[in-house]
């Protein structure tokens, strides 16, 4: 038997090998729960500037200078969005505590669809600003409602979270960021 054929009969075997790696590969890194989730680009850098009507006030307008000098959490939601409804008590308990400003983003929505909304669910936030054209939002990278940012006093992004706020999430991810900021105080 030549060299050549010895080569010809183990490489089948050698190119099943490196397949079973990859695929093995593959399913241990898709053990992590948000494993679709892409980072944000935002955290670490200044907040898109903005400047968004008040939902209960249509003629004011708030930009993100005039919430600067305190942090804040920016939830993105829209009254057409299920899981937001999932994410609503959460976010309310969260926001019961006063501990930071809730401000929401109420997204590509009909202001009479919004404000029912927050009536029949109830309104934890401290101001809901509109984002009727999605440019605000769309600049924050926002891919699908609900999505939650916590901006620091400066205006930088801190923390980004991409779906429903969960008892887990708040817990483990967005209460340990505030703290974070709380110390540097």
């Amino acid at each position: 038997m030549t060299q050549g054929s010895k080569t010809a009969r183990w490489l089948p075997l050698a190119v099943f090998g490196v397949l079973a790696v990859l695929l093995a590969a593959g399913v241990w890194l898709s053990r992590k729960p948000d494993r679709d989730v892409l980072p944000s680009t935002l955290i670490g850098k200044p907040a898109p500037n903005f400047a968004l009507p008040v939902l209960h006030g249509p003629g004011r307008i708030v930009r993100l200078a005039d919430l600067k000098g305190q942090p804040f959490v920016l939830n993105v939601w829209g009254s057409w969005c299920p899981t937001c409804r999932d994410e609503h008590p959460v976010l309310t308990r969260f926001a019961d505590t006063k501990r930071v400003r809730v401000i929401g983003v109420d997204w590509k929505d009909e202001r009479g669809d919004a404000l029912r909304w927050l009536e029949q669910f109830g309104n934890p936030y401290w101001l809901v600003l509109e984002d009727p054209e999605g440019g605000t939002v769309i600049d924050l990278g926002v891919a699908a409602a609900p999505e939650t940012f916590l901006i620091d006093a400066h205006g930088v992004v801190r923390w980004k979270k991409a779906g429903a706020l969960t008892e887990a999430s708040v817990r483990d991810e967005l209460l340990p960021a505030l703290a974070k900021l709380e110390a540097r105080r």
